[in-house]
């Protein structure tokens, strides 16, 4: 596997997918029990976004102007999009960046760290050394957390069911892999069949070669709780390969979908590369 997350560090598709996981971690703390967060494709946790490019993509421009950068700025905005750009400016300073300089990007791991409470707990697994190792760092001193360098697929067996009861377990692989969409399959399977009522999030590409209208069709094989997908396309045009990406919910926490309605033609509004950026979400299966 070859894949490194920093290049692609905070464009659109890491917008939508944290501005979202902050909601349903969010969700999750309607409820003052404890509850486990599992990253099973972590990364190294945080982003210097003002590295030079790596080799073989000197050619190309970085990817976060047109995603955090399009809300750096933002001023009035909804409290979910302020939220989430507080916990990027905070993040952003303590690591050193000059003041209204963004510089510092965090990962999903970096959002979970900084909602979390006294009572939660966070696993964060990485299959490369290298950025297990970052992550190991990062997360050296900060309280209720293990970082396992790993198969993230694996995760679920190993930790799953939580001490706690409850959990939200972000599964948001590279997808390098030609069948990556049935090792999800599989491991979902396998989370629902070990605890039935944790709250599993998956975030996919849009592309021609993705099909994600093939992945969630396959899903109605076997029994699934209230599930429910949101996307966001920032293009319409056909020469794009991948026009925006998506987040599929098992389990979503009471009044998680209240607010999708307001915020997500929001984020087309923002993340938008042209007029034909939508953002739409539908019950994949419907709350009882």
């Amino acid at each position: 596997m070859n894949y490194r997350h920093a290049f692609h560090a905070g464009n659109y598709g890491d917008v939508f997918k944290h501005v979202l996981l902050l909601r349903l971690l969010r969700a999750q703390q309607r409820k003052e029990k404890g509850s486990l967060y599992l990253d099973t494709h972590a990364g190294r946790g945080a982003y210097d976004l003002g590295l030079p490019p790596v080799p073989g993509r000197k050619d190309r421009p970085p990817e976060w102007p047109q995603g955090v950068g399009r809300l750096w700025a933002g001023t009035d905005l909804p409290p979910a999009l302020d939220e989430y750009l507080t916990l990027v400016r905070n993040f952003n300073e303590q690591n050193g960046a000059g003041p209204g300089v963004l510089r510092f990007y965090p990962g999903s791991p970096w959002f979970a760290a900084l909602v979390q409470r006294p009572q939660d707990r966070l696993a964060f697994w990485e299959v490369q050394t290298d950025e297990a190792n970052a992550l190991r760092s990062e997360f050296a001193r900060w309280p209720r957390t293990a970082v396992e360098c790993a198969d993230g697929y694996g995760a679920l067996r190993a930790t799953l069911p939580p001490q706690e009861r409850r959990a939200v377990v972000l599964i948001d692989p590279p997808f390098e892999q030609p069948d990556e969409f049935g090792a999800i399959s599989a491991a979902l399977r396998e989370g629902l069949q070990r605890f039935p009522s944790g709250v599993y999030a998956v975030w996919y590409p849009v592309t021609e070669r993705a099909r994600a209208e093939v992945f969630r069709a396959s899903l109605r094989a076997f029994a699934l709780p209230p599930t429910l997908w949101a996307e966001l396309a920032v293009t319409a045009d056909p020469q794009v390969r991948m026009k925006g990406c998506g987040l599929l919910i098992l389990n979503p926490p009471w009044r998680f979908a209240d607010e999708l309605p307001a915020l997500l033609p929001v984020l087309a509004g923002k993340l938008g590369a042209d007029a034909g950026a939508v953002a739409r979400w539908e019950w994949l299966v419907p709350e009882a």
